[in-house]
């Protein structure tokens, strides 16, 4: 799905000062969620032959929302590809939040290429913390693309997530 603007619709509010002079549109990631839940989902359910299970693919501003959207509504998808999660974004606070318990089972995938210490850092924390807290409620992979890097690691990352998370199913 594309948007106008995703720093505006991909991101939360933040108090970092530096992401607020470089993103001044941030900040309605809530509102966005929310499109997505009453608006898009029931729209698509109502026009297209659906399956009941939904996926989320997320990339860099849209690994955040991923996570995000994992973290405060998991309800709203089953399974996350979460590549390249710009977890830097409001001085990693992401990271420190407490998410929801899943009231289904999920699966969740997370890749990272090589692209710096402060990104490989943060999305391996985030594998980290839903291993932690994810239980058996989740099917939890991790990957790192040691010969991807941000500009080319999502269709690999999303072509083994798919071998992954859905082999054994026939489909």
């Amino acid at each position: 799905m594309s948007n106008i603007d995703r720093k505006r619709d991909f991101t939360y509010p933040t108090n970092n000062e530096q992401d607020k002079k470089d993103f001044p549109t941030t900040g309605g990631s809530e509102v966005f969620i929310n499109f997505i839940e009453s608006e898009l989902q029931p729209f698509i359910e109502e026009n297209y032959k659906t399956e009941p299970e939904r996926t989320l693919i997320g990339q860099s501003l849209g690994g955040l929302l991923a996570t995000e959207i994992l973290f405060k509504k998991p309800e709203l998808m089953d399974h996350y590809i979460i590549v390249s999660p710009s977890l830097w974004w409001d001085n990693e606070s992401l990271l420190e939040f407490n998410p929801k318990p899943y009231p289904d089972k999920k699966s969740v995938y997370i890749a990272v290429g090589k692209e710096g210490k402060v990104m490989e850092r943060t999305t391996k924390e985030l594998y980290s913390k839903l291993k932690r807290i994810g239980g058996q409620n989740t099917q939890l992979y991790f990957e790192f693309l040691k010969n991807k890097n941000h500009g080319d690691a999502l269709h690999q990352a999303v072509y083994d997530a798919f071998e992954r998370m859905f082999h054994d199913r026939g489909e």
